[in-house]
Parts: structure tokens; sequence; C-alpha cells
């Protein structure tokens, strides 16, 4: 499979991760809690064989870039967070800047 859908999958995983440990309330509710888990050990996983082909910093900045986003957007829909005109002018910045590191990387992916 191609490892920048594998990246965007890691990334999507860890959105996963992210709002389900929101949703645990401080690890208290099992199925949150497995789900947890189940999200942060796909997220690595997709994130490890993503990286076997593109380069460990720009995978890991993608990740994490939309990781951050995603996370951002969720708690901005689900959880009632800020949508402050200077948040969004910058996650709109971190989504420019994952774009440009896709289109910067060598063809392949690494």
């Amino acid at each position: 499979m191609n490892p920048w859908i594998l990246l965007v999958l890691a990334g999507c995983f860890e959105v996963g991760f992210t709002t389900f440990m929101k949703l645990s309330a401080g690890f208290t509710k099992w199925p949150h809690m497995i789900g947890f888990a189940v999200c942060a050990l796909s997220s690595f996983g997709l994130l490890t064989k993503a990286t076997s082909t593109i380069p460990l910093g720009t995978a890991y900045a993608v990740w994490t870039g939309l990781g951050a986003f995603g996370t951002a957007l969720v708690g901005i829909v689900f959880f009632k967070d800020s949508t402050d005109t200077w948040r969004l002018v910058f996650l709109t910045t971190l989504i420019g800047s994952i774009i440009g590191l896709k289109f910067l990387s060598p063809p392949g992916g690494g």
C-alpha cells in the first residue's frame, strides 16, 4: 500500500486515540480505554510501516500535524472547543505545512 495512505491512516488513528483518551475520563471507563489502546496500536503500527519509505522526520511531522489538526477539529465539533479566528488561522497553516511536506518529499515516498 502507498506509504502516504498508511501515514494518513496513522494520523486518523491518532485522532481516535486522543479522542478515546478524553472520553475515558482519566482512564476510568473501560470501553474507551480499549478504544484508546486499539487506536494507539494501529496508529503506531501504521506509522512504523510508513517510515520504512518516508523519511522519519517528514513522517513524524505529518503524523503529528494530522493528529493535532484532527484532534482540534474533534474538540471544536464535539467538545465545544474555541473557534477563535487565530486558532482557525493557525490550524489552516498547519494543514498547509503538511501538504507542503508531501509535495517536497521525493517521489515514491522516500
